[in-house]
Protein backbone atom coordinates (compact mmCIF):
# COMPACT_ATOMS: atom_id res chain seq x y z
CA UNK A 1 0.00 0.00 0.00
CA UNK A 2 1.22 3.35 -0.79
CA UNK A 3 2.09 5.37 2.14
CA UNK A 4 2.30 8.73 0.79
CA UNK A 5 -0.18 11.07 -1.22
CA UNK A 6 1.72 12.37 -3.84
CA UNK A 7 -0.80 13.63 -7.33
CA UNK A 8 1.78 13.65 -10.32
CA UNK A 9 0.14 14.41 -13.59
CA UNK A 10 2.70 13.93 -16.34
CA UNK A 11 2.66 15.17 -20.15
CA UNK A 12 2.20 12.88 -22.64
CA UNK A 13 5.18 13.27 -24.31
CA UNK A 14 7.29 12.65 -20.96
CA UNK A 15 4.88 9.60 -20.57
CA UNK A 16 6.14 8.25 -23.45
CA UNK A 17 10.02 8.62 -23.19
CA UNK A 18 9.32 7.31 -19.47
CA UNK A 19 8.35 4.17 -21.30
CA UNK A 20 10.94 3.66 -23.39
CA UNK A 21 12.90 3.54 -20.20
CA UNK A 22 10.83 0.83 -18.46
CA UNK A 23 12.62 -1.61 -19.53
CA UNK A 24 10.42 -4.86 -20.90
CA UNK A 25 7.26 -2.71 -20.86
CA UNK A 26 7.47 -2.84 -24.93
CA UNK A 27 8.29 -6.58 -25.14
CA UNK A 28 5.04 -7.71 -23.22
CA UNK A 29 2.58 -5.75 -25.53
CA UNK A 30 3.30 -8.22 -28.48
CA UNK A 31 2.79 -11.31 -25.76
CA UNK A 32 -0.41 -10.02 -24.35
CA UNK A 33 -3.02 -12.53 -25.12
CA UNK A 34 -0.68 -14.79 -26.20
CA UNK A 35 1.88 -15.71 -23.59
CA UNK A 36 4.94 -16.12 -23.37
CA UNK A 37 5.50 -18.80 -25.86
CA UNK A 38 2.99 -17.09 -28.19
CA UNK A 39 0.38 -19.68 -28.31
CA UNK A 40 -3.15 -18.31 -28.76
CA UNK A 41 -4.33 -20.62 -26.66
CA UNK A 42 -2.82 -18.97 -23.63
CA UNK A 43 -2.62 -15.64 -22.51
CA UNK A 44 -0.80 -13.01 -20.58
CA UNK A 45 -2.08 -10.79 -17.77
CA UNK A 46 -0.06 -7.71 -16.60
CA UNK A 47 -0.58 -6.84 -13.07
CA UNK A 48 1.15 -3.63 -11.88
CA UNK A 49 2.29 -3.40 -8.24
CA UNK A 50 3.80 -1.24 -5.91
CA UNK A 51 5.04 -3.38 -3.65
CA UNK A 52 8.83 -4.88 -3.10
CA UNK A 53 10.15 -7.12 -0.66
CA UNK A 54 7.84 -9.84 1.44
CA UNK A 55 4.88 -7.43 -0.16
CA UNK A 56 5.64 -8.23 -3.49
CA UNK A 57 6.52 -12.04 -2.81
CA UNK A 58 2.69 -12.75 -1.09
CA UNK A 59 1.24 -11.30 -4.45
CA UNK A 60 3.38 -13.35 -6.68
CA UNK A 61 2.25 -16.45 -4.64
CA UNK A 62 -1.67 -15.46 -5.38
CA UNK A 63 -0.43 -14.80 -8.98
CA UNK A 64 0.70 -18.31 -9.37
CA UNK A 65 -2.83 -19.69 -7.45
CA UNK A 66 -4.47 -17.80 -9.92
CA UNK A 67 -2.76 -19.41 -12.68
CA UNK A 68 -3.11 -22.93 -11.40
CA UNK A 69 -7.18 -21.96 -11.04
CA UNK A 70 -7.20 -20.69 -14.26
CA UNK A 71 -5.15 -23.39 -16.91
CA UNK A 72 -3.10 -21.01 -19.99
CA UNK A 73 -3.21 -17.88 -18.31
CA UNK A 74 0.23 -16.66 -17.22
CA UNK A 75 0.23 -13.50 -14.64
CA UNK A 76 3.06 -11.36 -15.28
CA UNK A 77 3.61 -9.17 -11.87
CA UNK A 78 5.47 -5.83 -12.63
CA UNK A 79 7.04 -4.51 -9.78
CA UNK A 80 7.69 -0.88 -10.61
CA UNK A 81 8.37 -0.05 -6.54
CA UNK A 82 8.90 4.51 -6.06
CA UNK A 83 9.00 4.39 -9.65
CA UNK A 84 5.05 3.62 -9.76
CA UNK A 85 3.38 6.75 -10.80
CA UNK A 86 5.83 7.81 -13.80
CA UNK A 87 5.91 3.94 -15.18
CA UNK A 88 1.97 3.83 -15.19
CA UNK A 89 1.56 7.07 -16.42
CA UNK A 90 3.95 6.10 -19.82
CA UNK A 91 2.32 2.71 -20.34
CA UNK A 92 -1.26 4.92 -19.89
CA UNK A 93 0.28 7.39 -21.79
CA UNK A 94 1.92 5.03 -24.80
CA UNK A 95 -1.73 3.19 -24.68
CA UNK A 96 0.51 0.30 -23.48
CA UNK A 97 -0.80 -0.26 -19.32
CA UNK A 98 -1.03 -2.84 -17.81
CA UNK A 99 -4.23 -4.91 -17.50
CA UNK A 100 -4.91 -4.66 -13.74
CA UNK A 101 -2.98 -2.13 -11.44
CA UNK A 102 -2.78 -1.03 -7.89
CA UNK A 103 -4.62 2.45 -7.42
CA UNK A 104 -4.97 4.96 -5.21
CA UNK A 105 -5.19 8.24 -7.78
CA UNK A 106 -8.37 8.01 -9.68
CA UNK A 107 -8.77 11.61 -10.12
CA UNK A 108 -5.56 11.41 -12.10
CA UNK A 109 -5.87 8.54 -14.08
CA UNK A 110 -9.96 7.69 -13.96
CA UNK A 111 -9.89 8.22 -17.76
CA UNK A 112 -7.87 5.54 -18.47
CA UNK A 113 -9.78 3.10 -16.27
CA UNK A 114 -12.58 0.81 -16.94
CA UNK A 115 -15.54 1.87 -15.08
CA UNK A 116 -16.13 -1.22 -12.49
CA UNK A 117 -20.10 -1.11 -12.09
CA UNK A 118 -21.24 -2.86 -14.54
CA UNK A 119 -19.02 -6.21 -13.05
CA UNK A 120 -19.48 -5.24 -9.92
CA UNK A 121 -23.09 -4.84 -9.62
CA UNK A 122 -23.89 -8.07 -11.87
CA UNK A 123 -21.28 -10.62 -11.03
CA UNK A 124 -22.62 -12.36 -7.46
CA UNK A 125 -18.91 -13.97 -6.86
CA UNK A 126 -17.68 -10.70 -5.49
CA UNK A 127 -19.84 -10.84 -2.63
CA UNK A 128 -20.40 -7.05 -2.73
CA UNK A 129 -22.01 -6.75 0.46
CA UNK A 130 -18.83 -8.22 2.24
CA UNK A 131 -16.82 -5.01 2.04
CA UNK A 132 -16.66 -2.28 4.27
CA UNK A 133 -18.80 0.07 2.66
CA UNK A 134 -16.78 3.30 3.75
CA UNK A 135 -13.94 1.71 1.62
CA UNK A 136 -15.76 2.01 -2.08
CA UNK A 137 -16.32 5.91 -1.56
CA UNK A 138 -12.51 6.40 -2.19
CA UNK A 139 -12.16 4.69 -5.38
CA UNK A 140 -15.37 6.52 -6.87
CA UNK A 141 -15.04 9.65 -9.60
CA UNK A 142 -18.17 11.46 -10.56
CA UNK A 143 -20.31 8.45 -9.06
CA UNK A 144 -18.27 5.69 -10.77
CA UNK A 145 -16.22 2.86 -9.63
CA UNK A 146 -13.36 2.27 -11.01
CA UNK A 147 -11.40 0.58 -8.13
CA UNK A 148 -12.38 -2.58 -6.28
CA UNK A 149 -10.71 -2.11 -2.43
CA UNK A 150 -7.86 -4.79 -1.68
CA UNK A 151 -6.44 -3.35 1.61
CA UNK A 152 -6.47 -0.29 3.63
CA UNK A 153 -5.84 1.33 7.00
CA UNK A 154 -6.52 4.07 9.27
CA UNK A 155 -4.34 5.52 11.50
CA UNK A 156 -3.93 5.18 15.79
CA UNK A 157 -1.86 6.33 18.37
CA UNK A 158 1.07 2.94 18.99
CA UNK A 159 2.37 3.84 22.19
CA UNK A 160 5.44 1.59 24.11
CA UNK A 161 4.00 -0.05 27.38
CA UNK A 162 7.44 -0.12 28.73
CA UNK A 163 8.08 3.44 29.18
CA UNK A 164 4.50 4.19 30.24
CA UNK A 165 4.94 1.71 33.45
CA UNK A 166 8.37 3.15 34.26
CA UNK A 167 6.90 6.84 34.42
CA UNK A 168 3.75 5.24 36.21
CA UNK A 169 1.45 6.38 33.67
CA UNK A 170 -1.63 4.59 33.15
CA UNK A 171 -1.91 3.50 29.31
CA UNK A 172 -4.38 5.41 27.12
CA UNK A 173 -7.63 4.55 26.55
CA UNK A 174 -10.27 5.16 23.66
CA UNK A 175 -12.45 8.36 23.79
CA UNK A 176 -9.24 10.37 24.71
CA UNK A 177 -8.91 14.09 24.23
CA UNK A 178 -5.49 16.14 22.77
CA UNK A 179 -5.30 17.89 26.05
CA UNK A 180 -5.08 14.02 27.63
CA UNK A 181 -2.58 13.03 25.19
CA UNK A 182 -0.28 16.59 25.55
CA UNK A 183 0.06 15.92 29.13
CA UNK A 184 0.82 12.23 28.66
CA UNK A 185 3.49 13.49 26.42
CA UNK A 186 4.81 15.65 28.84
CA UNK A 187 5.26 13.23 31.53
CA UNK A 188 6.84 11.00 29.56
CA UNK A 189 9.22 13.26 27.98
CA UNK A 190 12.85 13.27 29.66
CA UNK A 191 15.73 15.62 27.71
CA UNK A 192 18.52 13.94 30.10
CA UNK A 193 17.36 10.44 28.42
CA UNK A 194 16.85 12.00 25.07
CA UNK A 195 12.91 10.64 25.70
CA UNK A 196 10.44 12.22 24.16
CA UNK A 197 6.58 11.94 24.71
CA UNK A 198 5.85 11.97 21.36
CA UNK A 199 7.50 12.38 17.13
CA UNK A 200 6.20 14.74 15.10
CA UNK A 201 7.14 14.37 11.58
CA UNK A 202 9.29 17.08 10.16
CA UNK A 203 7.64 16.71 6.64
CA UNK A 204 4.32 15.87 6.88
CA UNK A 205 1.92 14.67 4.27
CA UNK A 206 -1.29 16.73 4.28
CA UNK A 207 -2.91 13.74 3.42
CA UNK A 208 -2.37 12.05 6.92
CA UNK A 209 -3.19 15.18 8.79
CA UNK A 210 -6.71 15.79 7.27
CA UNK A 211 -7.91 13.32 10.04
CA UNK A 212 -7.21 15.98 12.70
CA UNK A 213 -8.21 18.59 10.78
CA UNK A 214 -11.22 17.19 10.66
CA UNK A 215 -11.83 15.86 13.95
CA UNK A 216 -11.63 19.53 14.78
CA UNK A 217 -14.42 20.37 12.90
CA UNK A 218 -12.89 21.60 9.91
CA UNK A 219 -11.31 21.04 6.15
CA UNK A 220 -9.02 22.07 3.80
CA UNK A 221 -11.15 22.82 1.20
CA UNK A 222 -15.19 23.11 0.85
CA UNK A 223 -17.04 20.19 0.56
CA UNK A 224 -18.12 21.37 -3.23
CA UNK A 225 -14.12 21.19 -4.03
CA UNK A 226 -14.28 25.14 -4.98
CA UNK A 227 -13.09 26.85 -1.79
CA UNK A 228 -10.33 27.40 0.08
CA UNK A 229 -10.53 30.27 1.90
CA UNK A 230 -12.14 29.93 5.18
CA UNK A 231 -11.26 25.62 5.32
CA UNK A 232 -7.66 25.61 4.66
CA UNK A 233 -6.72 28.67 7.10
CA UNK A 234 -9.33 28.45 9.52
CA UNK A 235 -9.06 28.79 13.36
CA UNK A 236 -9.51 25.18 13.58
CA UNK A 237 -7.36 23.88 11.40
CA UNK A 238 -4.40 26.36 12.60
CA UNK A 239 -5.52 25.04 16.11
CA UNK A 240 -4.79 21.56 14.45
CA UNK A 241 -1.81 21.97 13.04
CA UNK A 242 -0.30 24.67 15.68
CA UNK A 243 -0.53 21.72 18.28
CA UNK A 244 1.65 19.93 16.87
CA UNK A 245 4.99 22.90 16.45
CA UNK A 246 3.68 23.59 19.84
CA UNK A 247 4.81 20.23 21.24
CA UNK A 248 8.24 20.19 19.49
CA UNK A 249 8.56 23.80 21.02
CA UNK A 250 8.18 22.77 24.53
CA UNK A 251 10.31 19.85 24.30
CA UNK A 252 7.18 16.81 24.71
CA UNK A 253 7.48 15.97 21.29
CA UNK A 254 10.97 15.47 18.51
CA UNK A 255 10.54 16.26 15.32
CA UNK A 256 11.59 12.72 13.23
CA UNK A 257 12.13 11.92 8.96
CA UNK A 258 14.16 15.52 8.93
CA UNK A 259 17.41 15.95 6.95
CA UNK A 260 20.04 13.59 8.88
CA UNK A 261 17.06 12.73 11.72
CA UNK A 262 15.83 8.50 11.87
CA UNK A 263 12.24 8.26 10.81
CA UNK A 264 9.51 8.22 13.69
CA UNK A 265 9.26 4.38 13.36
CA UNK A 266 13.05 3.87 14.60
CA UNK A 267 13.01 5.82 17.13
CA UNK A 268 9.84 4.55 18.47
CA UNK A 269 11.40 1.12 18.08
CA UNK A 270 14.74 2.60 19.62
CA UNK A 271 12.11 3.42 22.89
CA UNK A 272 13.14 7.36 22.76
CA UNK A 273 9.50 7.81 21.80
CA UNK A 274 6.84 6.98 24.03
CA UNK A 275 4.23 7.47 21.28
CA UNK A 276 3.50 7.17 17.56
CA UNK A 277 1.12 7.76 14.69
CA UNK A 278 0.63 5.74 11.95
CA UNK A 279 -0.92 3.56 9.91
CA UNK A 280 -0.95 -0.71 10.30
CA UNK A 281 2.50 -0.57 8.26
CA UNK A 282 5.25 -0.58 11.41
CA UNK A 283 3.00 -2.88 13.71
CA UNK A 284 5.22 -5.71 12.67
CA UNK A 285 8.43 -4.39 13.24
CA UNK A 286 7.47 -2.78 16.11
CA UNK A 287 7.01 -6.77 17.21
CA UNK A 288 10.13 -7.97 16.27
CA UNK A 289 12.13 -4.91 17.70
CA UNK A 290 10.52 -6.80 20.96
CA UNK A 291 8.67 -3.26 21.34
CA UNK A 292 5.77 -4.17 24.18
CA UNK A 293 3.39 -2.09 21.91
CA UNK A 294 -0.31 -1.02 21.92
CA UNK A 295 -2.27 1.06 19.87
CA UNK A 296 -5.13 3.22 20.69
CA UNK A 297 -7.82 5.24 18.50
CA UNK A 298 -7.08 8.88 17.98
CA UNK A 299 -7.48 11.47 20.62
CA UNK A 300 -10.75 13.90 20.33
CA UNK A 301 -11.09 17.65 20.39
CA UNK A 302 -13.37 18.99 23.27
CA UNK A 303 -16.99 18.15 22.40
CA UNK A 304 -16.45 17.22 19.15
CA UNK A 305 -16.51 13.70 17.35
CA UNK A 306 -13.32 11.98 15.94
CA UNK A 307 -12.79 11.81 12.28
CA UNK A 308 -10.30 9.32 11.05
CA UNK A 309 -8.45 9.48 7.18
CA UNK A 310 -8.16 6.16 4.82
CA UNK A 311 -4.72 5.22 2.79
CA UNK A 312 -6.50 2.51 0.66
CA UNK A 313 -5.33 0.36 -2.14
CA UNK A 314 -7.59 -1.07 -4.72
CA UNK A 315 -7.18 -2.70 -7.81
CA UNK A 316 -8.15 -1.12 -11.31
CA UNK A 317 -8.50 -2.36 -14.89
CA UNK A 318 -7.18 -0.10 -18.03
CA UNK A 319 -9.50 0.96 -20.19
CA UNK A 320 -7.18 0.14 -23.21
CA UNK A 321 -6.86 -3.60 -21.67
CA UNK A 322 -7.81 -6.46 -24.20
CA UNK A 323 -8.61 -8.87 -22.40
CA UNK A 324 -11.08 -6.89 -19.47
CA UNK A 325 -13.34 -10.24 -18.90
CA UNK A 326 -9.68 -12.39 -17.42
CA UNK A 327 -9.05 -9.08 -15.86
CA UNK A 328 -11.90 -8.81 -13.72
CA UNK A 329 -11.34 -12.27 -12.95
CA UNK A 330 -8.11 -11.58 -11.41
CA UNK A 331 -9.29 -8.78 -9.27
CA UNK A 332 -12.03 -10.66 -8.42
CA UNK A 333 -9.49 -13.32 -7.39
CA UNK A 334 -7.25 -11.09 -5.94
CA UNK A 335 -9.67 -9.51 -3.07
CA UNK A 336 -10.98 -13.11 -2.45
CA UNK A 337 -10.96 -14.07 1.25
CA UNK A 338 -8.15 -16.78 0.62
CA UNK A 339 -6.09 -13.92 -0.90
CA UNK A 340 -6.54 -11.44 1.66
CA UNK A 341 -5.70 -13.80 4.22
CA UNK A 342 -2.41 -13.85 2.47
CA UNK A 343 -1.44 -10.25 2.50
CA UNK A 344 -0.27 -8.81 6.01
CA UNK A 345 0.91 -5.53 4.72
CA UNK A 346 -2.54 -3.94 5.34
CA UNK A 347 -6.35 -4.97 6.65
CA UNK A 348 -8.34 -7.17 5.48
CA UNK A 349 -10.87 -5.64 3.37
CA UNK A 350 -14.07 -8.15 3.90
CA UNK A 351 -15.94 -8.20 7.18
CA UNK A 352 -16.17 -12.11 6.93
CA UNK A 353 -12.28 -11.95 7.13
CA UNK A 354 -12.39 -9.96 9.92
CA UNK A 355 -14.50 -12.18 11.84
CA UNK A 356 -12.97 -15.20 10.97
CA UNK A 357 -9.31 -13.69 11.88
CA UNK A 358 -10.80 -11.97 15.03
CA UNK A 359 -9.28 -8.65 13.62
CA UNK A 360 -11.72 -7.08 15.44
CA UNK A 361 -11.39 -8.33 18.64
CA UNK A 362 -7.42 -8.34 18.94
CA UNK A 363 -6.44 -5.28 20.92
CA UNK A 364 -3.86 -4.60 18.80
CA UNK A 365 -6.30 -4.19 15.36
CA UNK A 366 -9.31 -3.39 17.00
CA UNK A 367 -8.87 0.31 17.06
CA UNK A 368 -7.65 0.15 13.40
CA UNK A 369 -11.78 -0.75 12.87
CA UNK A 370 -12.78 1.88 15.50
CA UNK A 371 -10.84 4.04 13.28
CA UNK A 372 -12.57 3.19 9.71
CA UNK A 373 -16.17 3.75 11.34
CA UNK A 374 -15.11 7.05 11.76
CA UNK A 375 -13.60 7.77 8.41
CA UNK A 376 -16.77 9.11 6.21
CA UNK A 377 -15.04 12.52 5.06
CA UNK A 378 -13.94 12.90 1.51
CA UNK A 379 -9.90 13.91 1.22
CA UNK A 380 -9.32 17.04 -0.44
CA UNK A 381 -7.17 15.60 -3.63
CA UNK A 382 -10.67 13.87 -4.57
CA UNK A 383 -12.87 17.29 -4.63
CA UNK A 384 -10.80 19.03 -6.66
CA UNK A 385 -8.50 18.19 -9.97
CA UNK A 386 -6.43 20.98 -9.32
CA UNK A 387 -5.06 19.83 -5.34
CA UNK A 388 -2.05 19.15 -6.19
CA UNK A 389 -1.17 22.61 -7.27
CA UNK A 390 -2.43 23.69 -3.74
CA UNK A 391 -1.05 21.30 -1.77
CA UNK A 392 2.29 22.45 -2.58
CA UNK A 393 1.98 25.51 -0.70
CA UNK A 394 -0.55 23.60 2.25
CA UNK A 395 2.42 21.47 2.65
CA UNK A 396 5.19 24.14 2.83
CA UNK A 397 3.02 25.92 5.38
CA UNK A 398 2.84 23.01 6.98
CA UNK A 399 6.67 22.19 7.17
CA UNK A 400 7.11 26.08 8.09
CA UNK A 401 5.12 25.09 11.01
CA UNK A 402 7.03 22.39 12.65
CA UNK A 403 10.08 24.25 12.47
CA UNK A 404 8.67 27.07 14.75
CA UNK A 405 6.59 29.46 12.36
CA UNK A 406 2.91 30.34 13.52
CA UNK A 407 0.42 28.19 11.48
CA UNK A 408 -2.18 30.81 11.48
CA UNK A 409 0.35 33.27 9.38
CA UNK A 410 1.52 30.58 7.19
CA UNK A 411 -1.53 29.24 6.34
CA UNK A 412 -3.28 32.52 5.33
CA UNK A 413 -0.55 33.17 2.93
CA UNK A 414 -0.91 29.83 1.61
CA UNK A 415 -4.39 30.22 0.72
CA UNK A 416 -3.49 33.96 -0.93
CA UNK A 417 -0.53 31.47 -3.01
CA UNK A 418 -3.44 29.10 -4.14
CA UNK A 419 -6.52 30.68 -4.78
CA UNK A 420 -5.19 31.35 -8.45
CA UNK A 421 -5.48 27.01 -8.64
CA UNK A 422 -9.11 27.15 -7.95
CA UNK A 423 -10.34 29.74 -10.87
Amino acid sequence: MKKRVSLIVLATTVMVSVLSACGDSGSSAGTAGKGESGSAQSKTLRFATWDTGDALKIEQDIAKKFETEHPGTKVQVEAYADGFDQKLAAGFGAANPPDVMYMWDFPTYHQSLEPLDSYADKDNDLKIDDFYKGLFNYGKIDGKLYGIPAGFTTRVVYYNKKLFDAAGVPYPKDGWTWDEFQAIAQKLSDKSKKQYGFGVRAENDTYDLQGFVWSNGSSFISPDGKTIDGYMNSKETAESIQMFGDMVKNGSAVLTGGKGQQSGDDIFKAGKIAMWESGIWPLESFKQAGIDVGTVEMPAFPGKPVKGVLAESALSIAKDSKQKDLAWEFVKFYVGGESIKMRVADLPVRQSVVTELKKDQDPLYKPFYTMLERSSDTPAFLLNPKWNEVNRQLSAAVEAVMHGSNAQEVLNQAVKDSERYLK
